[in-house]
């Protein structure tokens, strides 16, 4: 099964793709890490991302995409760009999910990397997308809430 995590963060959406396959985790390369959308006001930006987005995980024939949920109001919440470019991503018709952060946190807990984050060759940035995907897919494969 293969997993786009993605954590949404201001005007951009920061990805990580992650495949499960024969018990062995494998990061493969996309040509994009991230989008960004300058101006949520228009339409037809908008549209655009949520065009290139489904583009990007039909190319990558991705199964079902990984969240990282944020706060909808209080210090921390995030931006009202975020929330349009989360609509735009679960009005593509494939499974979406949202996950905690706390969730991630527990999944790491329960299943810790046999390797180093830096050893994959992922920006930093990615960092937390990549954490979605891999707790996700550790959800599916242990059936651990």
């Amino acid at each position: 099964m293969r997993v786009c995590g993605v954590e949404l963060k201001g005007g951009e959406a920061i990805l990580c793709i992650l495949e499960y396959d024969n018990g062995v985790f494998v990061v493969p390369k996309c040509r994009q890490s991230s989008f960004a959308v300058s101006d949520s006001a228009a339409t037809d930006n908008i549209r655009a991302f949520h065009a290139a987005f489904v583009q990007l995980m039909g190319d990558y024939k991705v199964d079902q995409i990984a969240i990282v949920q944020r706060d909808q109001k209080g210090k921390w919440a995030g931006s009202a760009t975020s929330f349009k470019l989360e609509a735009a991503i679960q009005l593509i018709d494939m499974p979406v999910q949202l996950i905690s952060p706390s969730s991630i946190k527990e999944q790491f807990q329960r299943n810790r990397l046999a390797i180093s984050f830096e050893s994959l060759e992922l920006k930093k940035f990615q960092k937390l997308a990549f954490e979605a995907a891999y707790a996700y897919q550790n959800k599916s494969i242990y059936g651990t809430e």
